[in-house]
């Protein structure tokens, strides 16, 4: 019999993940407690003040992977949450006043191909289905559960189903999904397409919070994963969400409290705490016990089989495999206060659609490479890659009026620096490589600067607990996906402690604010618990 003060579950880490398994979890009357340790829940989805007057989202920024099923069973929208489109796809300035565009359908970006290459508006539509299929495949299985290794008889029907799903497709897809799993984005855009720019700007998802070059093997999956998104029934599709992505987790928050579900913050936990090889609640780092028949962890599996969990609770080989988990990423992340648009050497009838875009700095995959090749020698590229995206030009309620802010996400920059240095110390250096870089496209945006915050990658570690700085809790690479993620064997959220689950990104689909691993989790959970 459970003590009175004890609950069915307590969810470590309140971030978007921790909270859809929260619901779902009260949903199904069992009693939750979810412990954060910041002062506000979201964990890297959150609005924030970074200068006065100037909010923004301060980690993750952009809309597109969100599920539409939790949207629903979690009630965001009556929560309060509103998801806009974003009104342009992207924008790559080029020099020379140059630029290349993406958006108003297919045929409006063929058009806009066209000017560089009529073979590679003619391939684009075989492009966009060629990915289609890929994506097709991984939206059908974002919330299963993937097959487990070692599993039973349910594990076997699972990998007997999806097996039924690769049959189904034509020869030619089985060979492009192959490509899709195993290629480097660079050997696929340069079968493609010939442009440089256009590799570019497609290339740039392939990088994005993965520290390697677009030539890397393995580097295709990531270009892939940010493209099974949609928003507002609109797959493919990039949105924001008025307020910053904390009106994402907030909405959420607000239907945990609807479900009974008790939110704590400034509520750290020190370790797990583990009574007859089981799970049976956690320690806080201010000595309180919270006790629990099952434990869900929505931190990085690394972070948590590192500092959480004592060695002895787990099988060497799973412990030294935890040890070598990667989680690296090459990001750096600026939000900026500024005292006006930044104005791009475009002609004037395209400066609208250059400031209300996804800006890419990334004029082809060889100078992605070279960022990265600049990074691994030393810590950072003076011409890195940058995405800048302007979220107060469709929500006015992040800037004073007349001003704006932006969000700049940069890659590369490695989690540890050369020689011993500290990000403490090359922060600023870093963070003025990429106004310079931006600055030769728009060369009025440094002076327009009034306040910034720099995430380093030791600052998104220290922050919000994404070790080296990885924002998807552990490299997208063929052996850490689906049943592999985080390692084989436990691809099927729970862990070789009973009683202990994970239910974040370090799991099955991956990085992204989806939901889904908290959702798939939950039924995990649900189903033992009955």
């Amino acid at each position: 019999m459970a003590d009175e003060g004890e609950y069915d579950v307590a969810i470590i880490g309140g971030g978007h993940n921790g909270l859809v398994c929260a619901a779902y979890l009260a949903a199904a009357r069992l009693k939750v407690i979810v412990l954060e340790r910041r002062h506000v829940v979201g964990g890297a989805a959150v609005t924030e003040e970074f200068h006065p007057g100037f909010r923004n989202s301060v980690a993750s920024y952009t809309v597109s992977l969100l599920n539409p099923k939790i949207i629903r069973d979690l009630r965001l929208q009556e929560n309060g949450l509103e998801i806009v489109n974003r009104p342009y796809a992207n924008f790559m300035p080029l020099q020379s006043g140059n630029y290349l565009r993406t958006g108003n359908g297919v045929e409006g970006t063929q058009t806009e191909f066209q000017r560089f290459s009529v073979r590679d508006a003619e391939r684009l539509p075989d492009y966009y289905a060629m990915l289609d299929r890929g994506a097709d495949l991984i939206r059908d299985l974002l919330l299963e559960s993937p097959p487990n290794a070692g599993g039973g008889l349910r594990d076997l029907f699972a990998a007997l189903k999806l097996g039924n799903r690769m049959r189904k497709l034509e020869l030619p897809a089985m060979r492009d999904v192959l490509d899709l799993f195993t290629k480097s984005a660079g050997e696929v855009l340069d079968y493609w397409f010939e442009t440089d720019a256009i590799k570019g700007l497609f290339g740039f998802d392939s990088v994005v919070g993965t520290f390697a070059s677009p030539y890397m093997p393995g580097s295709a999956y990531v270009l892939l994963h940010h493209v099974f998104g949609e928003v507002n029934g609109q797959r493919g599709q990039w949105g924001h969400a008025i307020g910053g992505m904390g009106a994402i987790t907030q909405a959420m928050s607000k239907e945990c409290h609807r479900r009974g579900v008790v939110v704590r913050t400034d509520a750290a936990v020190a370790e797990l705490l583990v009574e007859n090889d089981r799970a049976v609640g956690v320690r806080l780092e201010s000595g309180e016990v919270v006790r629990a028949k099952r434990v869900a962890a929505n931190v990085n599996p690394k972070l948590l089989f590192s500092r959480l969990v004592d060695a002895s609770h787990v099988d060497e080989d799973f412990r030294m495999r935890m040890q070598r988990y990667r989680c690296a990423s090459g990001s750096l992340r600026i939000n900026v206060a500024l005292s006006e648009l930044p104005k791009f050497e475009v002609p004037a009838e395209e400066a609208e659609n250059a400031t209300r875009a996804g800006i890419i700095i990334a004029p082809s995959l060889r100078y992605m490479e070279q960022a990265f090749f600049d990074a691994r020698e030393h810590g950072w590229s003076t011409a890195p890659v940058v995405e800048m995206l302007i979220p107060s030009t469709i929500d006015s309620t992040l800037a004073p009026a007349g001003a704006h802010v932006a969000s700049l996400f940069c890659q590369q920059f490695s989690p540890t620096l050369p020689d011993g240095r500290s990000w403490d110390d090359a922060k600023d250096a870093a963070a003025q490589a990429v106004f310079d870089t931006v600055d030769a496209y728009a060369p009025n945006f440094k002076r327009s600067i009034v306040g910034k915050m720099v995430l380093t990658p030791l600052d998104l570690e220290r922050t919000f607990g994404l070790v080296g700085g990885d924002i998807f809790h552990g490299a997208l690479s063929l052996d850490q996906l689906f049943s592999a993620r985080p390692v084989l064997g436990h691809g099927n959220y729970r862990t070789p402690v009973r009683g202990l689950y994970l239910c974040g990104s370090g799991t099955h689909p991956g990085g992204g604010v989806t939901g889904a691993p908290g959702h798939n989790a939950a039924v995990e959970i649900i189903r033992d618990s009955r």
